[in-house]
């Protein structure tokens, strides 16, 4: 009598027991989807980061010897602003004091090995502007490092209402990959391509630059 009550004891409480093994399960499949795009992103941004660095790193002690001459050393050859990070913590970007080849973009590069930056993501914000989005508003940033180029910066001058900074930012947060990722950096390297191509071929003509890699009007007040 004692065995047919624990059994039927069992059969009640399994259907409970699956459930919540079930939820157990789908929540652990989700965390390590999560962690594995991550990680993925993470050694996209350690292996291509350092390449880039070593390949670039004798035009960037060049850059600097020659901006510390041209300056005396009065301003530095670094400029130092304060931005907020995965996570809503601050650091500190440097970058080169210099416009030409892109190379305050890359001076960036360190930022990324150290993990402070990603090579994709959303604009790195001053804390100002994150103070701006509010809690509510700016929590789908601190899941993902700020990028040294990003989904706005290679779309958005397309001229399309729905082509805006912000828009776009929240849009790469929400479908970003290692596919899109390999995407967003081939044609950031594109752009700079066409852009020398361009003053080869119409020579003394101006041209646009912003050394903080962001939209001449980026705001994230829009």
């Amino acid at each position: 009598m004692r065995n047919a009550k624990q059994t039927a004891a069992r059969r009640t409480r399994h259907p409970a027991a699956s459930a919540a093994a079930g939820a157990v399960g789908r929540a652990g499949e989700r965390a390590a989807s999560a962690l594995a795009a991550v990680t993925a992103k993470r050694c996209l941004d350690l292996a291509l980061g350092s390449a880039l660095l070593l390949l670039a790193a004798p035009a960037l002690i060049l850059a600097a010897l020659a901006l510390a001459v041209r300056t005396r050393g009065v301003t530095g050859v670094l400029r130092c602003e304060a931005r907020v990070g995965i996570g809503g913590r601050p650091f500190e970007l440097r970058s080169l004091r210099t416009r030409r080849l892109r190379l305050d973009l890359l001076s960036r590069l360190p930022h990324v090995v150290r993990g402070e930056l990603s090579l994709v993501g959303p604009a790195p914000l001053t804390p100002d502007e994150a103070a701006l989005l509010g809690p509510s508003a700016g929590y789908w940033r601190h899941g993902l490092r700020p990028g040294l180029t990003g989904l706005a910066q290679v779309r958005a001058r397309s001229g399309m209402p729905w082509d805006e900074p912000a828009l776009l930012d929240a849009h790469y947060t929400e479908h970003h990959g290692t596919r899109l990722d390999l995407a967003i950096l081939a044609q950031s390297a594109a752009i700079p391509l066409r852009a020398a191509l361009h003053r080869l071929r119409h020579p003394g003509k101006a041209h646009l630059s912003d050394t903080d890699h962001r939209l001449p009007g980026y705001s994230v007040a829009e």
